[in-house]
């Protein structure tokens, strides 16, 4: 394959020329918590160039698995429908830090572009700096002049951030002709499709301060990045991106799953094979990376990405789980280059699988909330609350796409405005309570503060307010004496009754106060031993380092914590005594809404394990058995089998045990004093998250009442709406399936006999001009069934022009079918579309064989068929 030629021909040059060969670094960015995902060759180099780490090499190239989807790169609507967007791609590139400079990148670009991607050196042009002379001097060793390029600060300078390293870039173009633009230079080709860039060069070589002043770095780099599969394209001299190598196999394999002929011509269907392409590829590689769809963060946008393929899917007639087919054939052309792909396949298959059934799931449990909220919008005559898509959406997953269209099937509206409002208070909630992520430190940043400060002491186990010290504050990264009102920074106190976010439990909320001087502490972490951070903001007053204060956690939320913690072990124990002693803990999550509970097993549970276990942890809460906490040296706690421990964490010498008489197990998190303060236990989800590791969601107390009253509520709301008694609605259901299917057999037949008749009487009534059958026709059926209509049309009549009017509620669809005989007298159908669309006020298109436009001109469909007919008639 041309594309894995290039990758291995890219990195055995630069091997050659004394340069590391890393392996391409995680999609999963690694210690940047302003990245979603790893999207350029240079994220794991970034502490390099900051000159905070340093690498046993000097020289270095790679070929960069890069996600581009949300965040400020969010073209993910674009995808299937340009010849140029991706969601993930291959970056190569060759990075210098502080040894080669221009001179020798400048060089390598040209002999690599020339002689191992063998690109026609007569084509390829060069942007650079304005101001960067002697990038312009240097690259006419290799160039005219004429085609070397100068650019602003816009296209041809780079930096990493208003303030840090920077410098000027050279961007690397090659002529695709004039076929794409009669542009002369790249000055002029705005679109940037004619002279398409494949390759930039950021000559790293000064740093910028906060007054913009640049000065010159003491080890100037190179960071360069190549687009593979771009270059792909050039070599293969395609138009799109979906036309090289590595689509056209995968391409493939959805044409043998989907059963349906692949035609880029074809723009109805054509972006759908566009979309399910680039999206495995993007999918496979994330899970691989150990990425898996969730409702947050980058979890999302890869589950907003696998709904969107799943969508897709449904235009190829593939309504059942479908990605995890694609697999093998990713593998088989990528796995030698990415072994993680076929190391993988097994469990991303699974996740995949589990995903798109989760999906379907969701629109069919969705379909009777919708129903109800269709129903009511209809009896009060008005649209569909934005609150109430919001609430289909946020609460029960119900896609915004599938909301607008089955409200478009009920001919009612959505106050879209009200939902994008209540979705962006949603995402500002989140941005809010994520923002502790964006200050990170360095090792030393509290390692040298501990030298000088003691350790703060959590007393919270044992008091929720503390009378405390502010031994430090700290503002945008640095340490300050005070914090004024309105700013935002942490506190850090010599003793407190905030956990810290730890072992699965999210650190406490609450206030730090003196007087009327009031800090809302939102978050609390341990970013390093012995210190505990309250990260939060000044409400009232200031603060000042060394003030006395008390501290004070929110009550409410620290016991909903403690509830969901100890549930945590009741459900460690009851997986263990249900399926055996094989249960391993994975991971978990505690906050005050619910629980969530990773363990090893290897299928997942039927509904009677779930109810045991449900059954065994309710009757361990309803006897209310004290909770005690004790601590002991590690050394016997490991001695002691009775004592659960979770495989891979570290522990100190000294260890805590969480004990309830029939359930011991080390754990230094919050927990309530006895099993009864629990409440309530419920489990809402169960589901796989990776090969032989299940996830339990679930939840306690208040919140699992709502959960039964919520289901209660279903039941109820169908019960009322079929007319049955709740105790005989599984009877109606199932009577109203095997009636519907009865019905739907009798509908389909009688479509079937009617569509006959229907051709029958147009086949009678073909219309001759001059030499051509005419058959022009206004038909009520579904658009979607036009092409395959017009087929069996001809099927029946062989040669002829046939145009039809469909009509689709207040528009209609103009179809036009022309046979292969009249194509080769030069009838085509694109072209009468194209003279009937003024006509009916409509836009359309199509190919030789087929076209079609749409219009809501009732009225001129009379016209558009006499215009045809004209046509014919001056033809021939």
């Amino acid at each position: 394959m041309i594309s894995k030629d290039i990758r291995r021909g890219f990195l055995n040059y630069f091997k050659t020329q004394s340069h590391t060969v890393v392996p391409s670094s995680s999609l999963l960015p690694q210690d940047d918590p302003t990245l979603l995902f790893t999207n350029a060759g240079m994220n794991q180099f970034k502490d390099v160039f900051l000159g905070k780490s340093k690498r046993s090499y000097k020289r270095a190239t790679t070929t960069q698995k890069c996600i581009r989807a949300g965040g400020k790169h969010n073209d993910l609507e674009n995808v299937g429908f340009t010849s140029r967007h991706l969601t993930f791609f291959e970056m190569l590139g060759n990075f210098s830090f502080g040894d080669y400079f221009k001179k020798e990148a400048i060089g390598f670009a040209y002999d690599v572009s020339v002689n191992v991607f063998g690109l026609d050196p007569d084509k390829i042009w060069a942007t650079v700096y304005t101001d960067d002379d002697e990038a312009f001097e240097l690259w006419q060793k290799h160039l005219p002049i004429s085609r070397i390029v100068r650019f602003g600060e816009e296209e041809n300078f780079w930096a990493m951030g208003d303030i840090g390293p920077c410098g000027p870039c050279s961007e690397l173009l090659y002529d695709r002709g004039e076929k794409y633009s009669d542009a002369k230079s790249p000055i002029y080709d705005t679109t940037g499709e004619r002279f398409l860039e494949y390759w930039n060069l950021v000559f790293m070589q000064f740093n910028r301060d906060e007054t913009k002043k640049m000065s010159p770095l003491p080890n100037k780099s190179i960071d360069t990045g190549a687009g593979l599969e771009r270059i792909v394209g050039l070599k293969m001299k395609v138009e799109s991106v979906f036309e090289i190598d590595i689509f056209q196999e995968l391409i493939h394999e959805i044409e043998k799953i989907s059963k349906i002929k692949y035609d880029k011509e074809n723009k109805d269907l054509s972006p759908a094979f566009h979309v399910i392409s680039d999206h495995i590829r993007c999918l496979a590689f994330a899970i691989a990376d150990g990425i898996i769809p969730s409702n947050i963060e980058r979890g999302y946008v890869l589950r907003k990405i696998l709904r969107r393929a799943a969508r897709y899917g449904k235009l190829l007639k593939l309504n059942e789980p479908f990605l995890a087919k694609i697999l093998p054939t990713l593998s088989s052309i990528m796995g030698d280059d990415f072994e993680e792909l076929k190391a993988s396949e097994r469990r991303t298959a699974e996740i995949l699988t589990l995903e798109e059934e989760l999906f379907i799931k969701t629109l069919n449990r969705g379909g009777s909330l919708m129903q109800d909220t269709v129903s009511r919008a209809k009896k009060e005559k008005r649209q569909i609350l934005g609150e109430e898509a919001f609430k289909l959406k946020d609460t029960y997953g119900f896609p915004i796409e599938e909301i607008l269209l089955l409200a478009k099937d009920e001919h009612l509206k959505v106050d879209l405005k009200t939902f994008n409002d209540l979705e962006n208070e949603a995402k500002d909630r989140s941005k809010k309570a994520q923002e502790k992520h964006l200050q990170t430190f360095d090792k030393n940043f509290f390692e040298d503060f501990t030298k000088t400060h003691s350790e703060s002491i959590f007393a919270g186990h044992k008091s929720f307010e503390t009378e405390s010290t502010i031994l430090a504050i700290i503002d945008k990264n640095e340490f300050t004496d005070e914090l004024s009102l309105d700013e935002c920074g942490i506190i850090i106190l010599d003793q407190t009754p905030f956990y810290a976010e730890m072992g699965g439990q999210v650190g406490d909320r609450g206030e730090i106060f003196i007087g009327e001087n009031l800090f809302k502490v939102e978050d609390t972490q341990t970013p390093y031993p012995g210190v505990i951070i309250h990260i939060g903001k000044v409400t009232n007053g200031k603060f000042t380092k060394g003030k006395k204060v008390k501290a004070k956690i929110d009550i409410e939320r620290r016991k909903k914590i403690e509830a969901n913690h100890s549930a945590t072990h009741l459900l460690h124990w009851a997986l263990a005594k249900v399926l055996g002693e094989h249960i391993k803990q994975a991971g978990s999550v505690v906050d005050e809404k619910r629980l969530r509970f990773d363990f090893d097993h290897h299928k997942a549970l039927s509904l009677k394990e779930i109810r045991e276990v449900e059954r065994v942890i309710n009757e361990k809460i309803r006897e209310n058995i004290k909770v005690t906490d004790y601590e002991i040296s590690f050394e016997e706690a490991q001695k002691d089998n009775s004592i659960k421990q979770i495989f891979g964490e570290k522990y100190s010498d000294v260890v805590r045990v969480i004990d309830m008489g029939f359930a011991k197990e080390l754990c230094g998190g919050a927990h309530t004093a006895y099993t009864g303060n629990v409440g309530y236990f419920r489990i809402f989800k169960e589901s796989s998250i990776a090969q032989g590791v299940r996830r339990i969601e679930a939840t306690t107390s208040a919140a699992a009442e709502d959960f039964v009253y919520d289901t209660e509520d279903v039941m109820k709301n169908l019960a009322i709406n079929l007319k049955v008694p709740e105790n005989r609605l599984e009877e109606k259901i199932l009577s109203l399936i095997a009636e519907n299917k009865n019905l739907y057999l009798e509908l389909k037949q009688e479509k079937q006999k009617e569509l006959k008749n229907l051709i029958s009487n147009l086949v009678k009534n073909v219309e001759k001009i001059n030499s051509v059958n005419l058959i022009t026709e206004k038909i009520s059926i579904d658009p979607k069934d036009l092409k395959s209509f017009s087929e069996t049309i001809l099927q029946n009549v062989k040669s002829a022009v046939i145009a039809l009017a469909c009509k689709v509620e207040n528009r209609y669809q103009f179809f036009i079918k022309i046979s292969p005989d009249l194509i080769d007298k030069n009838i085509f159908a694109n072209d009468l579309i194209n003279e009937i669309s003024p006509i009916i006020n409509g836009k359309g298109g199509g190919r030789k064989d087929t076209a079609q436009a749409g219009s809501t001109d009732f009225e001129k469909i009379e016209d558009a068929f006499n215009k045809i007919k004209k046509i014919l008639q001056e033809k021939h």
